[in-house]
Protein backbone atom coordinates (compact mmCIF):
# COMPACT_ATOMS: atom_id res chain seq x y z
CA UNK A 1 0.00 0.00 0.00
CA UNK A 2 1.40 3.58 -0.63
CA UNK A 3 2.52 5.64 2.32
CA UNK A 4 -0.38 7.99 3.82
CA UNK A 5 0.42 11.29 2.78
CA UNK A 6 1.61 13.41 5.84
CA UNK A 7 -1.01 15.08 8.01
CA UNK A 8 -1.76 18.88 7.29
CA UNK A 9 -0.55 20.93 9.97
CA UNK A 10 -3.76 23.34 10.99
CA UNK A 11 -3.62 26.79 9.56
CA UNK A 12 -2.34 29.57 12.17
CA UNK A 13 -5.08 31.52 11.52
CA UNK A 14 -8.88 29.86 10.92
CA UNK A 15 -11.80 31.97 11.21
CA UNK A 16 -15.23 30.66 10.71
CA UNK A 17 -18.79 32.94 10.12
CA UNK A 18 -16.89 36.03 11.42
CA UNK A 19 -19.20 39.00 12.22
CA UNK A 20 -18.87 42.80 13.31
CA UNK A 21 -21.44 45.21 14.03
CA UNK A 22 -20.79 48.48 15.22
CA UNK A 23 -23.80 49.85 17.42
CA UNK A 24 -27.46 49.00 16.73
CA UNK A 25 -30.65 49.26 15.07
CA UNK A 26 -31.20 51.24 11.70
CA UNK A 27 -27.60 52.65 12.20
CA UNK A 28 -25.63 49.56 13.05
CA UNK A 29 -22.81 49.01 10.39
CA UNK A 30 -22.24 45.49 9.86
CA UNK A 31 -17.96 45.17 9.10
CA UNK A 32 -18.02 41.81 8.52
CA UNK A 33 -20.76 39.70 7.71
CA UNK A 34 -19.82 35.87 8.60
CA UNK A 35 -16.16 35.57 7.13
CA UNK A 36 -14.67 31.85 7.13
CA UNK A 37 -10.71 31.93 6.34
CA UNK A 38 -7.71 30.22 6.73
CA UNK A 39 -4.20 31.38 6.77
CA UNK A 40 -1.43 29.42 6.89
CA UNK A 41 2.46 29.33 8.42
CA UNK A 42 4.60 31.24 6.08
CA UNK A 43 2.27 32.39 3.62
CA UNK A 44 2.26 36.27 2.18
CA UNK A 45 -1.58 37.19 1.93
CA UNK A 46 -2.61 40.02 0.50
CA UNK A 47 -6.14 41.52 1.35
CA UNK A 48 -7.71 43.78 -1.44
CA UNK A 49 -11.14 45.60 -1.36
CA UNK A 50 -12.36 49.14 -1.34
CA UNK A 51 -12.65 51.67 1.77
CA UNK A 52 -15.20 50.33 3.93
CA UNK A 53 -15.53 46.62 2.64
CA UNK A 54 -14.39 44.95 5.80
CA UNK A 55 -10.21 44.48 5.21
CA UNK A 56 -8.97 46.11 8.37
CA UNK A 57 -11.58 45.46 11.33
CA UNK A 58 -10.62 41.73 9.95
CA UNK A 59 -6.93 42.64 10.43
CA UNK A 60 -7.66 43.84 13.71
CA UNK A 61 -9.45 41.10 15.24
CA UNK A 62 -7.23 38.58 13.99
CA UNK A 63 -4.01 40.65 15.89
CA UNK A 64 -6.19 40.89 18.71
CA UNK A 65 -6.92 44.39 18.40
CA UNK A 66 -10.70 44.38 18.02
CA UNK A 67 -13.07 41.36 19.06
CA UNK A 68 -15.67 39.98 16.96
CA UNK A 69 -19.51 40.10 17.52
CA UNK A 70 -20.25 36.34 16.67
CA UNK A 71 -18.56 33.41 15.22
CA UNK A 72 -15.26 32.09 15.89
CA UNK A 73 -11.26 33.11 15.03
CA UNK A 74 -8.67 30.50 16.13
CA UNK A 75 -4.79 31.32 16.36
CA UNK A 76 -2.54 28.33 16.29
CA UNK A 77 1.25 28.55 17.29
CA UNK A 78 3.89 25.79 18.27
CA UNK A 79 1.25 23.05 18.23
CA UNK A 80 -1.34 24.79 20.46
CA UNK A 81 -4.64 26.45 19.21
CA UNK A 82 -5.88 29.51 20.95
CA UNK A 83 -9.46 30.92 20.78
CA UNK A 84 -8.89 34.90 19.79
CA UNK A 85 -13.17 35.16 20.20
CA UNK A 86 -13.88 35.36 24.16
CA UNK A 87 -10.20 36.21 25.23
CA UNK A 88 -9.51 38.13 27.84
CA UNK A 89 -8.12 41.56 27.48
CA UNK A 90 -4.64 40.26 29.47
CA UNK A 91 -4.90 37.57 27.10
CA UNK A 92 -4.83 39.75 23.69
CA UNK A 93 -2.60 42.63 25.50
CA UNK A 94 0.06 39.07 25.55
CA UNK A 95 -0.40 37.70 22.37
CA UNK A 96 0.09 40.79 20.65
CA UNK A 97 3.46 41.00 22.41
CA UNK A 98 4.73 38.22 22.24
CA UNK A 99 3.38 37.07 18.90
CA UNK A 100 2.15 39.90 16.35
CA UNK A 101 3.94 42.38 14.22
CA UNK A 102 1.87 45.24 13.07
CA UNK A 103 3.20 47.67 10.63
CA UNK A 104 0.29 50.91 10.22
CA UNK A 105 -0.07 53.47 7.11
CA UNK A 106 1.26 55.52 9.79
CA UNK A 107 4.69 54.80 11.35
CA UNK A 108 4.44 56.05 14.80
CA UNK A 109 8.17 56.63 15.49
CA UNK A 110 9.42 58.58 19.02
CA UNK A 111 11.16 61.81 17.36
CA UNK A 112 12.97 62.21 20.22
CA UNK A 113 14.83 58.59 19.51
CA UNK A 114 16.70 57.37 16.78
CA UNK A 115 16.04 54.64 14.31
CA UNK A 116 17.95 52.29 16.69
CA UNK A 117 16.31 53.45 19.66
CA UNK A 118 12.83 53.32 18.65
CA UNK A 119 13.32 49.52 17.81
CA UNK A 120 15.44 48.71 20.69
CA UNK A 121 12.34 49.81 22.81
CA UNK A 122 10.03 46.62 21.56
CA UNK A 123 13.32 44.80 22.47
CA UNK A 124 12.65 45.08 26.08
CA UNK A 125 9.13 43.48 26.38
CA UNK A 126 10.07 40.23 24.46
CA UNK A 127 12.24 37.17 25.95
CA UNK A 128 14.30 36.63 22.84
CA UNK A 129 14.28 39.31 20.49
CA UNK A 130 16.81 40.32 17.80
CA UNK A 131 19.24 42.98 18.14
CA UNK A 132 17.92 46.56 17.08
CA UNK A 133 21.06 46.26 14.70
CA UNK A 134 20.15 43.13 12.74
CA UNK A 135 16.59 43.84 12.64
CA UNK A 136 17.42 47.57 10.54
CA UNK A 137 19.70 45.44 8.47
CA UNK A 138 17.52 43.43 7.19
CA UNK A 139 15.01 46.11 5.77
CA UNK A 140 18.37 47.45 4.37
CA UNK A 141 18.74 50.69 7.31
CA UNK A 142 21.89 49.83 8.80
CA UNK A 143 23.59 52.79 7.94
CA UNK A 144 20.76 54.66 8.92
CA UNK A 145 20.10 53.73 12.53
CA UNK A 146 21.57 56.33 14.42
CA UNK A 147 19.30 58.89 12.78
CA UNK A 148 16.21 60.73 14.35
CA UNK A 149 13.25 60.56 12.53
CA UNK A 150 12.85 63.60 11.05
CA UNK A 151 16.72 63.05 9.01
CA UNK A 152 14.92 60.31 7.53
CA UNK A 153 12.68 60.30 4.58
CA UNK A 154 9.35 58.63 5.03
CA UNK A 155 10.14 55.39 2.98
CA UNK A 156 12.65 54.60 5.94
CA UNK A 157 10.38 55.68 8.79
CA UNK A 158 8.22 53.34 7.21
CA UNK A 159 11.09 50.52 7.09
CA UNK A 160 12.23 51.42 10.84
CA UNK A 161 8.30 50.69 11.45
CA UNK A 162 8.86 47.01 10.08
CA UNK A 163 12.42 46.55 11.88
CA UNK A 164 10.38 47.64 15.29
CA UNK A 165 7.72 45.10 14.63
CA UNK A 166 9.82 42.55 13.13
CA UNK A 167 12.42 42.48 16.29
CA UNK A 168 10.43 40.67 18.86
CA UNK A 169 10.18 38.04 16.05
CA UNK A 170 6.75 37.95 15.78
CA UNK A 171 5.43 34.61 14.24
CA UNK A 172 2.73 36.75 12.13
CA UNK A 173 3.11 40.39 10.41
CA UNK A 174 0.06 42.19 9.64
CA UNK A 175 0.32 45.48 7.99
CA UNK A 176 -2.20 47.84 7.08
CA UNK A 177 -1.96 50.18 4.02
CA UNK A 178 2.09 50.26 4.31
CA UNK A 179 2.68 52.31 1.74
CA UNK A 180 -0.25 54.22 2.03
CA UNK A 181 1.02 57.65 2.03
CA UNK A 182 4.27 56.53 -0.37
CA UNK A 183 4.65 56.78 -3.91
CA UNK A 184 5.43 54.13 -5.73
CA UNK A 185 9.76 54.07 -5.80
CA UNK A 186 9.22 54.16 -2.41
CA UNK A 187 6.70 52.03 -1.93
CA UNK A 188 8.57 49.33 -3.57
CA UNK A 189 11.49 49.10 -1.03
CA UNK A 190 8.83 49.45 1.94
CA UNK A 191 7.46 46.09 -0.04
CA UNK A 192 11.09 44.84 -0.59
CA UNK A 193 11.77 44.68 2.98
CA UNK A 194 8.18 43.25 3.87
CA UNK A 195 9.05 40.34 1.04
CA UNK A 196 12.59 40.04 2.47
CA UNK A 197 10.97 38.93 6.02
CA UNK A 198 8.53 36.40 4.86
CA UNK A 199 11.14 35.07 2.94
CA UNK A 200 14.12 34.82 5.07
CA UNK A 201 12.59 34.65 8.62
CA UNK A 202 9.51 32.67 7.54
CA UNK A 203 7.15 35.28 9.01
CA UNK A 204 3.59 34.58 8.22
CA UNK A 205 2.70 38.05 6.70
CA UNK A 206 -0.80 40.02 5.89
CA UNK A 207 -0.95 42.83 3.98
CA UNK A 208 -4.18 44.88 3.44
CA UNK A 209 -3.84 47.13 0.11
CA UNK A 210 -6.33 48.88 -1.97
CA UNK A 211 -3.86 48.72 -4.76
CA UNK A 212 -4.40 46.07 -7.03
CA UNK A 213 -0.92 46.21 -8.27
CA UNK A 214 1.09 44.51 -4.92
CA UNK A 215 -1.62 41.38 -5.16
CA UNK A 216 0.96 40.25 -7.74
CA UNK A 217 3.68 39.64 -5.14
CA UNK A 218 1.85 36.96 -2.51
CA UNK A 219 1.00 33.48 -2.04
CA UNK A 220 -2.87 34.23 -1.87
CA UNK A 221 -5.21 36.90 -2.82
CA UNK A 222 -8.26 37.69 -0.77
CA UNK A 223 -10.59 40.00 -1.97
CA UNK A 224 -13.31 41.34 0.72
CA UNK A 225 -16.70 43.37 -0.45
CA UNK A 226 -19.64 44.49 2.05
CA UNK A 227 -17.78 42.33 4.96
CA UNK A 228 -17.79 39.44 3.06
CA UNK A 229 -14.77 37.23 1.17
CA UNK A 230 -16.04 37.68 -2.39
CA UNK A 231 -12.68 35.62 -3.74
CA UNK A 232 -9.89 34.04 -2.69
CA UNK A 233 -6.72 32.71 -5.50
CA UNK A 234 -3.55 31.78 -5.40
CA UNK A 235 -1.07 33.66 -7.44
CA UNK A 236 0.23 31.08 -9.79
CA UNK A 237 3.04 32.97 -10.44
CA UNK A 238 4.12 36.04 -7.98
CA UNK A 239 5.79 38.96 -8.88
CA UNK A 240 8.64 40.28 -6.95
CA UNK A 241 8.48 43.45 -5.30
CA UNK A 242 11.18 45.05 -7.43
CA UNK A 243 8.88 44.53 -10.68
CA UNK A 244 5.94 46.36 -9.28
CA UNK A 245 4.90 49.73 -10.55
CA UNK A 246 1.18 51.57 -10.08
Amino acid sequence: MPDAPPPVPPPVFRARGLTKTYGDGPTAVHALRGVDLDIHRGEFVVLLGASGSGKSTLLNILGGLDSASSGTAQWTHAGRTRELTGASDAELTAYRREHVGFVFQFYNLIPSLTARENVALVTELVADPMAPEDALALVGLAERMNHFAAQLSGGEQQRVAIARAIAKRPAVLLCDEPTGALDCATGVRVLQAIERVNAELGTTTVVITHNAPIAQMAHRVLRLADGRIVEDRPNPARVPAAALQW
